[in-house]
């Protein structure tokens, strides 16, 4: 048997995911439930379960100040979230899996099996997470890039470049680095966009820093200051225009 805690602040919710757990996962067993960050504490104080499920906002506080309270905490956890635009684009920057509220059945038994398997996230994915959630206007440092082999985690502003390649896509770094992620192009274009980034093209995603020139010859490019250059497509064309003219006037 694995042992289960859940953390969750609304009451409807919490007996939903434990009956749930309950009626689909008879492997597993609920050791403990908790309404808040100090309930919470007093639970993994005398048990350390096997699966942690974790809200992100709580009452008195975030599942962030659970996870500090207990800094070698060995359960796997399982955040679960409402759907906010911004948690879920926090959960992307870090790579960390999630369930959403509210969930389906498949969406609760896929996050248990990947519990089962995985490894926990860093502590620096965490702050990731925790940075990204906390202030989500503002341009979050770093990114994680789940590669088939590891999670390589990125400074945003050493992004040069990315380009789709059929269903994945590849990131042009500072000094001639690569890293390959099996995600399309949309997926990082919707997440960077508001942080620097344009699509300039179907295949193209540019950080608006490391633009030269638009080159109007050729149907357009841009001359980027590593030397490379990248289509625009005709369609892009005009935003392109505006706002390399907007940078340029301030």
């Amino acid at each position: 048997m694995l042992t289960a805690v859940i953390v969750e602040d609304i009451k409807d919710a919490l007996e939903l995911l434990k009956r749930d757990i309950e009626d689909q996962h008879s492997d597993i067993e609920i050791v403990g439930t908790a309404q808040s960050v100090v309930e919470a504490a007093k639970i993994l104080q005398k048990t350390q379960p096997d699966i942690l499920f974790l809200d992100i906002m709580l009452g008195d506080g975030s599942g962030f100040d659970v996870l500090e309270i207990f800094p070698n905490l060995k359960s796997k956890v399982i955040f679960v979230t409402a759907s906010d635009e911004f948690a879920i684009r926090a959960f992307k920057f870090a790579a960390i899996d999630y369930v959403l509220k509210p969930y389906s059945d498949s969406d609760l038994d896929q996050a248990i099996q990947k519990a089962k398997n995985h490894i926990q996230p860093t502590k620096e994915r965490l702050s990731i997470l925790k940075e990204t959630l906390i202030s989500p206007e503002r341009k979050p440092q770093k990114i994680s890039l789940h590669t088939l082999e590891k999670i390589i985690i990125v400074d945003l502003d050493d992004i040069i470049r990315c380009e789709s390649d059929s269903n994945n896509t590849m990131f042009f770094l500072k000094d001639n680095k690569k890293v390959f992620v099996t995600k399309t192009l949309k997926y990082f274009s919707d997440m960077l966009k508001p942080f620097g980034f344009l699509r300039v093209h179907q295949s193209h995603l540019v950080n608006l820093q490391y633009i030269s020139a638009f080159i109007k010859t050729d149907g357009g490019y841009l001359m980027l200051n590593n030397g490379e250059n990248v289509p625009v497509s005709v369609r892009k064309k005009p935003e392109v225009i505006s706002l390399l003219d907007k940078i340029h006037r301030h």
